[in-house]
């Protein structure tokens, strides 16, 4: 098997993330990446979509430009890394602005290929593992950890990915997700 593409992604998505730290968790930024790659590899082999996962986050988080992912990876890398970083509103917060791009990314992935939505349930199971493992921890001050701290706003953004991202029903990513949906979201299932 030829990982090339993806064994320079994780490189590039180290030296990006140089530094990085995972929202005050204590380790290092590039973990949340590479556990992305993971659960893109319990659905596919594509290394580009791997790529796509490792880069995720590089256009968002770090100075990387789409056209520095196009230039060493491709257009198809770079595609699939813009479909994944949230749109900027100018003149707006994070807070401000969070519906509109929550909006926005669960518009966006109910009309994408399956190839986008691995590479977001990829990210969006990541996310939801550190939520879940953080709400086990403090129960429901894990939503001050947030710029939104309303857990029904939370609740409304994964129940909506869940439904954007349905073609990808029967792989065991989607599944764990329904099921951390559930445990953080359903009063009884806590």
């Amino acid at each position: 098997m030829d990982t090339s593409v993806l064994d320079k992604a994780i490189i590039f998505a180290v030296g990006a993330h140089k530094g990085g730290e995972r929202k005050g968790k204590g380790f290092p930024y590039i973990v949340h990446p590479m556990e992305a790659v993971s659960i893109a590899a319990t659905m596919t082999n594509d290394q580009e979509l791997l790529a796509a996962a490792a880069l995720h986050d590089t256009v968002e988080d770090t100075e990387v430009t789409l056209k520095d992912i196009e230039k060493e990876f491709g257009r198809r890398v770079a595609s699939l890394v813009e479909a994944e970083s949230d749109i900027v509103f100018e003149g707006k917060s994070r807070e401000e602005s969070w519906r509109l791009r929550k909006e926005e990314a669960i518009e966006r992935l109910s009309t994408a290929t399956n190839d986008v939505k691995v590479v977001a349930l990829s990210d969006k199971l990541s996310n939801i593992r550190a939520i879940y493992r953080d709400y086990q921890a403090i129960g429901d001050k894990v939503w001050d950890l947030f710029c939104v701290k309303d857990a029904a706003a939370h609740e409304w953004h994964f129940r909506g990915l869940a439904q954007a991202l349905a073609s990808l029903k029967g792989t065991f990513a989607y599944g764990e997700f329904e099921e951390l949906i559930e445990k953080l979201f359903s009063p009884k299932a806590v």
